[in-house]
C-alpha cells in the first residue's frame, strides 16, 4: 500500500486537512504521515523533516506528496535529495490541491489504489467543483461498451445532501473487491458518466437529493457487484 505525506506550511492545516481525509476514506492500516511547519515550530517548511516523513511513509510501494503552497515543492524536492536514490525514486509530489486531492488519494489508497491512481485520483480533487459551477466536467468513461450481460441499476438518491464525500467514497470501497466495470451517470441532471471507483469523478456528477443515477456493471463479478451496489443505496449509503 502506499504512503502519503502532507508537507504544510502550518501544522494545525496539516491536521485538519488530514483529519477530514480520514473522516471521508475507508479505514486504512497505513497511517498519513505529516511535515507540517518551520524548524522553530512556526509556519515554513523543513527538508529535513519531510525527508523523515518520507522514510517513514515509505513501505516499497510509492510514497505520494502532497503540498500547499509552492515553497513546500521546493522542500519536498529537497527532502528527496536527501534520502536514497531508491527510495527517492519511489516518491512523487503531486500538483493536485492539498485538501481535495488529500481526501481523494486516501480514498484511492485505502481500497488498493497504486502510487499512478492515487496521484492521478488526487489530481481530480478540483473536478467537482470545477463541473458545479461551470469550468469542467466529468471524466467519460471511454473503455469498451457494455456487454449484452450488463446489469443496469437505477438508483434514486434520498440523502439530504445528495452524493457527497463521504457516500461517494462507500461506493467505490463497496465495489472494489469486485472484478467489474461500474459506470455511473445522473440521468436527472445529463452530462458526463464516471467510473464508480473514482470519488472525485462521482462527486462531480452534482447529484443532489431526489436524483436518479444509472449504475451500469459489468464483467465477470457484475451479479455481485450490482447486488453490493444495491445493498449500499437500500442502506442509505452508510448515511442513515
Amino acid at each position: 500500500m502506499i504512503g502519503i505525506v502532507v508537507v504544510s506550511h502550518s501544522a494545525s492545516l496539516a491536521e485538519a486537512a488530514v483529519s477530514l481525509a480520514l473522516e471521508v476514506a475507508p479505514p486504512s492500516s497505513r497511517p498519513i504521515v505529516l511535515a507540517a511547519g518551520g524548524v522553530d515550530g512556526g509556519l515554513g517548511t523543513d527538508a529535513a523533516a519531510i525527508a523523515a516523513a518520507l522514510g517513514e511513509a515509505d513501505s516499497g510501494d510509492g510514497v505520494l506528496v502532497l503540498v500547499d503552497l509552492g515553497s513546500a515543492v521546493l522542500s519536498a524536492e529537497m527532502a528527496c535529495e536527501f534520502i536514497d536514490p531508491d527510495a527517492a525514486a519511489r516518491v512523487r509530489i503531486s500538483p493536485a490541491p492539498l485538501v481535495e486531492g488529500l481526501v481523494a488519494a486516501t480514498v484511492a489508497a485505502a481500497i488498493g489504489g497504486d502510487l499512478a491512481t492515487c496521484d492521478a485520483e488526487a489530481r481530480r480533487g478540483c473536478e467537482a467543483k470545477g463541473e458545479h459551477l461551470g469550468a469542467g466536467s466529468a471524466e467519460v468513461d471511454a473503455g469498451q461498451a457494455p456487454s449484452s450481460g450488463a446489469r443496469v441499476l437505477e438508483l434514486r438518491i434520498d440523502l439530504p445532501h445528495g452524493l457527497h464525500a463521504r457516500p461517494a467514497a462507500a461506493i467505490a470501497s463497496a465495489l472494489a473487491p469486485f472484478d467489474a466495470q461500474v459506470t455511473l451517470q445522473n440521468v436527472t441532471r445529463g452530462g458526463d458518466s464516471t467510473e464508480a471507483d473514482s470519488p472525485m469523478g462521482i462527486l462531480a456528477l452534482g447529484v443532489r437529493q431526489g436524483d436518479v443515477v444509472e449504475a451500469t456493471v459489468d464483467g465477470p463479478d457484475a451479479d455481485a457487484a450490482a447486488a453490493a451496489l444495491q445493498t449500499l443505496a437500500d442502506a442509505g449509503f452508510g448515511e442513515s
